[in-house]
């Protein structure tokens, strides 16, 4: 069962079974129509109201309302950004996740129920690019999803890396580079595979070498939203590790990121590298 709180929020479970009406849609400035959102949620009324939300903010919505069918209308789609439910029948928002991580870099956002930490953080584990804890107003999650489009571009999931000069927006950090061009980092001529938030990610921590990066500043630029509670800054912390787990020789002992403690992340300072350059 499915209730609108009167602040507009979506709520699974319990509560009248009445749908109360959400906040009024209001004007907005329409986004590219290529632009596709693919919405899985097996509640109905929250499909609908979430497809017809988001069909009014300009965008083009495929759904599914279980996990098979969201692999499958996927493959057929190829939409530019993924809003998922944790709880779905046949597959779990936990295995569709991993399956399209297994091909394809394409922002995922985890719509979850579950109150647990350990499982909103299993879900960024799988490559998640976020998540909205249920209840949930619309708007936030309309938010959400500009916020990541802007970073990642539409088309961005299955764009073909472009063809530019050598030489630009390259880095060298010890053994790894990183071009900025196309987004790759590859170590040994070998490309190391990072979705999308977590090059940004990467880009952020190295805009200014040495500089203390607070995990609240990092929320903010890379999600779009402050910190409401301590759980929030998990995020960042479970981006870091990940991106550390790519990157780093030791990811116990970090020479890359470092934590700074009680306030966020640096990265090593480029003279620090013996053999980093930047051309």
């Amino acid at each position: 069962m499915v209730t609108f709180l009167d602040n507009g929020m979506l709520m699974k479970g319990g509560g009248s079974s009445q749908l109360k009406s959400v906040d009024a849609p209001v004007h907005r400035k329409r986004v590219g129509p290529k632009i596709t959102i693919m919405v899985v949620d097996d509640e109905p009324a929250v499909l609908r109201v979430l497809v017809t939300r988001l069909n009014l903010a300009g965008y083009r919505v495929v759904s599914a309302d279980d996990g098979e069918q969201a692999l499958q209308v996927f493959h057929d789609e190829s939409p530019d950004l993924v809003v998922l439910d944790v709880m779905l029948p046949k597959l779990d928002g936990f295995a569709v996740c991993r399956r399209l991580r297994a091909e394809s870099c394409v922002p995922i956002i985890f719509l979850t129920a579950l109150e647990a930490i350990s499982e909103k953080v299993a879900g960024l584990d799988l490559g998640a690019d976020d998540y909205l804890s249920k209840p949930f107003s619309p708007k936030e999650l309309e938010a959400r999803i500009a916020t990541i489009l802007r970073r990642v571009g539409p088309g961005a999931a299955v764009a073909e890396p472009r063809e530019l000069p050598v030489g630009q927006g390259v880095l060298r950090l010890g053994d790894l580079v990183v071009d900025t061009n196309r987004r790759q980092v590859s170590r040994g001529g070998q490309r190391i595979g990072l979705t999308y938030t977590e090059f940004s990610l990467l880009e952020l921590l190295f805009r200014d070498p040495g500089k203390v990066v607070p995990r609240a500043e990092i929320l903010e630029q890379l999600w779009g939203y402050p910190p409401r509670r301590a759980a929030d800054l998990r995020v960042v912390d479970v981006y870091v590790a990940r991106l550390r787990g790519k990157l780093e020789p030791d990811p116990r002992n970090p020479e890359l990121i470092l934590t700074v403690r009680g306030i966020g992340y640096a990265s090593q300072r480029m003279g620090e590298f013996p053999t980093a350059i930047a051309s």
